[in-house]
């Protein structure tokens, strides 16, 4: 995955979203299309897809219609159907309405505690097909707050940071009760946070206000000068549940969800690694404290390099949608405002170094 970087000096969402389809529209073009093939790969009929793009960018609208309209303007800019980059903003709830695969998505892991900042560490896993290129935005929100954050070409955030010190990462969960109802889509709700909140609470208040037909956990955490604190909101059209840091500062999250109640109707596979790759966070914990993002990277494949549970390589023998990677390993700093990022595994995060946004 390639990482291109883009910056706004416009806080109207309609002005930014014009910036971005026109400087990107090659990108935008490309992953709609690569989307909607792969729709159609998983089995979801075209008409479906429209369908919950469309009841999607409604929700989106009554909820944010500042990010809708933003979204209309990527569209309009880039010379892509609208519904073509809806149907990329809505891609998770478009996902819930098609047969669920072995693989889930993303490994994080959060450390806070009194006077220290936020320490963090996520793999973003997905399919490297999908994704030649990723984009890293920096913009100042309708609400004042500077933003950074990573995301895909249509998807309006995925992991990122704020200047009032809050930060989020962001993970698939699958529950018995997602659908095809095309409710608010929960990349939204990420972009939302990071535009609007300045505490845990606010995100939480922010989670709780939007209906999703998709199940997601955002995992936010903030930092002041007293220390820092995280929070798990795992939400599904069931409720929102959060999950609280362990007695020793961590807060670990993988693909399932962790509250007693949401737990009950977790529907991923049996043969995903999620809990594979959350024992293997669980084993190494104690020693990510305290390091910088390269040695924390380095730290979090426990001496097992690229063989380690958190560290995805494609296996050509399985069928493409089959074939999941590590496309990107990020640490977010919210103490210094920044992203450090490298296009791939921690293991090789921890060989070539990060790069600070």
């Amino acid at each position: 995955m390639q990482l291109r970087t883009a910056t706004s000096a416009h806080q109207d969402p309609v002005a930014r979203g014009r910036e971005l389809g026109a400087a990107f529209a090659p990108q935008f073009h490309r992953t709609a299309a690569l989307y909607l093939a792969h729709f159609d790969e998983l089995g979801v009929s075209a008409d479906e897809v429209r369908g919950i793009a469309e009841r999607s960018s409604a929700a989106l609208a009554s909820w944010a219609p500042g990010l809708a309209a933003e979204a209309d303007a990527i569209a309009d800019a880039a010379w892509v159907e609208r519904w073509h980059v809806a149907a990329v903003g809505a891609r998770t709830e478009i996902l819930a309405a098609a047969p669920p695969r072995a693989e889930g998505e993303c490994s994080t892991a959060v450390h806070v505690g009194a006077g220290q900042a936020a320490q963090t560490i996520q793999t973003w896993d997905w399919h490297d097909f999908l994704v030649p290129e990723g984009l890293l935005f920096a913009f100042t929100s309708g609400a004042g707050l500077d933003v950074k954050l990573f995301t895909e070409f249509g998807t309006p955030a995925k992991i990122g940071v704020n200047s009032a010190g809050l930060g989020l990462h962001f993970n698939i969960l699958s529950h018995a009760s997602d659908s095809d109802a095309g409710g608010v889509p929960v990349h939204a709700i990420a972009r939302r946070i990071l535009d609007e909140a300045r505490t845990i609470a606010d995100a939480r208040r922010i989670a709780a206000s939007a209906t999703v037909s998709a199940s997601t956990v955002l995992t936010v955490f903030e930092s002041d000068a007293s220390g820092s604190a995280a929070a798990s909101l795992e939400l599904s059209p069931s409720g929102l549940g959060v999950v609280e840091p362990a007695a020793d500062g961590w807060l670990l999250h993988t693909n399932h969800f962790l509250d007693a109640g949401l737990f009950a109707g977790d529907t991923i596979p049996a043969d995903s690694t999620t809990r594979e790759r959350f024992a293997h966070l669980d084993a190494v914990r104690s020693g990510l404290a305290g390091l910088s993002p390269t040695a924390r990277a380095l730290a979090a494949c426990g001496g097992q390099g690229a063989d380690a549970d958190i560290c995805m390589t494609p296996d050509p023998a399985l069928p493409r949608i089959d074939q999941w990677a590590t496309l990107l390993t990020i640490a977010v700093d919210t103490a210094g405002f920044a992203l450090d990022v490298y296009p791939g595994r921690p293991d090789e995060a921890a060989a070539a170094g990060f790069t600070r946004f």
